[in-house]
């Protein structure tokens, strides 16, 4: 078996996965965490936006409304073909772009705001860090940079690591980062945090294996449960009262920092 240190996210796994998930309404959304945060630091009117990674798109589908110029980037055809069937069918202009992320094709200081979810963690080290310098050479000056990526302390992240060993995680290879260790990475390239946030999941962890789990027996379960009332109630108000605080932002499943370029 190939070391899991030599593992890689390669293009066929990204291509294998959106051909497999091409009914969207079975892939989970993000609850709009991207849109919720940026909104508590930017009015998004008039403002470019780049999405690098888009995968389905949907975390900017609902910026078009909030009056955004909306650029969607993946190298997979699978997800652009998503991308443009979704954008078709709700009737919502954007601009799905194929390329390379680490040659974006744009010029110097072309967006407000860069972003991408569930990408980084993808790459190692070195690809990382010139992922992130061609995020920031196409923002513009005073431009922010979303970075959203799994919170390392989560027992997502051993089970993860169990799979990619196992050599049946979906996408191949993936790491995961601390808040504080993102700061530093962000700061590293002359990006200063102005932001952070942290996101519990729902449904929970367990609920999605479980639904994983029946599924391969042959057992659909819904993509989320049938609420109880009252306890989804508590847990809604809980998730809220706590929202973006230290507790959260430690134990959370994904966690995000925003930096503004000089």
């Amino acid at each position: 078996m190939e070391s899991p240190a030599r593992r890689e996210s390669t293009k066929s796994h990204w291509d294998n996965f959106w051909s497999e998930k091409k009914e969207v309404h079975e892939v989970y959304s993000n609850d709009d965490r991207v849109l919720r945060n940026l909104q508590k630091i930017i009015d998004l009117r008039g403002k470019r936006v780049l999405e690098v990674g888009a995968g389905t798109g949907r975390d900017s589908f609902g910026m078009v409304g909030k009056g955004a110029s909306i650029f969607m980037l993946d190298y997979s055809t699978n997800s652009l073909r998503i991308i443009k069937n979704l954008a078709e069918k709700e009737k919502i202009p954007v601009s799905p772009v194929g390329g390379n992320a680490f040659s974006l094709p744009f010029p110097d200081g072309s967006f407000d705001v860069v972003f991408h979810q569930g990408l980084l963690e993808h790459f190692r080290e070195e690809q990382a860090t010139s992922l992130l310098k061609e995020n920031i050479r196409v923002l513009k000056h005073g431009g922010l940079l979303l970075v959203d990526v799994p919170q390392r302390y989560h027992i997502y992240t051993v089970m993860k690591h169990i799979l990619i060993a196992m050599d049946k995680w979906f996408a191949g290879w993936e790491r995961e980062f601390s808040v504080g260790e993102l700061e530093r990475l962000l700061r590293s390239l002359g990006v200063q945090p102005v932001y952070k946030y942290g996101e519990w999941m729902y449904p929970s962890l367990f609920y999605r294996v479980v639904r994983e789990a029946f599924k391969k027996i042959g057992v659909g379960l819904p993509l989320n449960p049938t609420p109880v009332k009252p306890l989804s109630n508590m847990r809604r108000k809980v998730r809220e009262s706590l929202r973006n605080t230290s507790v959260v932002i430690n134990t959370s499943i994904s966690c995000g920092v925003v930096g503004k370029k000089p």
